[in-house]
């Protein structure tokens, strides 16, 4: 899974990074590689203390949702994989149709992941219906 994170520089700063979906999630860096690397890192740390409190991980947002985002404004916007160690992955068996399997294979390819992350993907985004 991968989450959008502004990059911001000012003159007077280093390289600083924030998450529009972590609010108080952010890094920084000397140069723009350890900006990149160190907001690895941050997200990670940030996820697992989420976990670890229960609680859920947002949907990453998509940069149509942010166009009008204040935060972007003088900020370039670029992806953060999310390094998941925190879990550890559990095989599971479904049954679908073979056409079903098909149009996912698709849909997964056209995302570029795994048929796996699509489908978790896909099974863990917010509800559209109200609760």
């Amino acid at each position: 899974m991968q989450y959008i994170a502004y990059l911001h520089k000012t003159r007077k700063s280093d390289y600083g990074v924030s998450f529009p979906d972590f609010p108080g999630c952010i890094a920084a860096g000397r140069t723009l590689e350890e900006a990149r690397r160190m907001a690895g890192e941050a997200l990670a740390l940030h996820v697992e203390g989420l976990l670890e409190d229960s609680e859920t991980l947002p949907y990453p947002s998509t940069l149509d949702s942010l166009v009008r985002d204040s935060a972007l404004k003088d900020a370039v916007a670029f992806l953060v994989p999310l390094d998941d160690k925190a879990g550890k992955a559990v095989r599971i068996n479904i049954t679908a149709r073979q056409r079903q399997i098909e149009e996912i294979d698709r849909r997964a390819q056209a995302a570029g992941l795994s048929r796996s992350a699509y489908i978790v993907q896909a099974a863990l985004r917010p509800s559209k219906r109200a609760a």
